[in-house]
């Protein structure tokens, strides 16, 4: 069984959702990112996502794209990103890896070369944005052939009769946009997304992940009662920001997802 499996499974029997974090690889740089990434376990995060920084990151608000800035101003590149997500192996054997981003960097760096590199790094799962199902050659089976799960993205847009196609292939869990735009903009109303996670119930066992928009440990509590898991980004992504040059950045952060952790860990009780 895959970490992402054994974790949603363990969550399961705990009758809870998860919490799913969102950083930027190297931001602000790649020894305070180390330290952050080592603290979210403890923090109560129970999945990491981290970005992996472009030049041209289509699908994210001003929050994410000054964090893929910082990022690669301070010489994050795609092999650093796994060369990180190695050294937090060394210390966290169970946590799920799931690296988001965009395709280009992974086709420069070769996909074979990637998802090997990956797999022995203990990366899990790949969410990339701008590869839809009909490029599934490109680098969806060939992950799932490599033992790494490729998540995909719905949308409110994404309607009945284009499910089946966004559902092939995919493993590890499905990521609800509930908002149509870019990240870090505005939120859901908690109704709307009861309604898509029962839609999308109807198409998929996978476990269902709600993100974009979700700011605080009350509107992820909203979300945690009628999803598997939450998934928040931006809002860790700002306090890093208003914390840039502080030593209080890393404690801001984590206590910001203990916060947030708090929440989703209360929401069925």
């Amino acid at each position: 069984m895959s970490r992402i499996a054994a974790r949603f499974a363990a969550l399961k029997r705990e009758g809870r959702a998860a919490l799913v974090t969102y950083l930027t690889a190297g931001d602000p740089d790649a020894a305070t990112f180390a330290r952050l990434l080592g603290g979210l376990p403890a923090a109560r995060a129970d999945l990491i996502e981290i970005g992996m920084p472009f030049s041209d990151p289509m699908a994210d608000g001003p929050s994410i794209q000054a964090a893929g800035l910082r990022a690669l101003r301070a010489g994050m590149d795609l092999k650093k990103t796994l060369g990180l997500v190695r050294d937090f192996r060394g210390g966290d054997a169970a946590t799920p890896i799931v690296l988001m981003g965009y395709y280009n960097p992974i086709y420069r760096y070769g996909v074979a070369k990637f998802l090997a590199e990956a797999k022995a790094a203990g990366v899990d799962g790949l969410i990339v944005v701008d590869l839809p199902p009909e490029h599934d050659d490109e680098l969806c089976r060939p992950a799932r052939a490599a033992g790494i799960d490729f998540i995909r993205l719905a949308t409110p847009t994404t309607d009945d009769a284009r499910l089946p196609a966004v559902l092939t292939n995919v493993s590890g869990f499905l990521y609800y946009v509930a908002v149509a735009g870019i990240t870090g903009t505005r939120s859901a109303a908690s109704a709307d997304v009861a309604a898509a996670v029962a839609r999308l119930r109807r198409h998929t066992d996978l476990p269902i992940a709600v993100g974009f928009g979700i700011k605080n440990a009350d509107q992820a509590a909203a979300i945690a009662r009628v999803a598997d898991a939450v998934v928040v980004g931006s809002a860790l992504v700002d306090r890093l920001a208003a914390n840039l040059g502080q030593p209080s950045l890393v404690d801001a952060v984590l206590a910001d997802v203990a916060a947030l952790a708090a929440g989703v860990r209360g929401a069925r009780r």
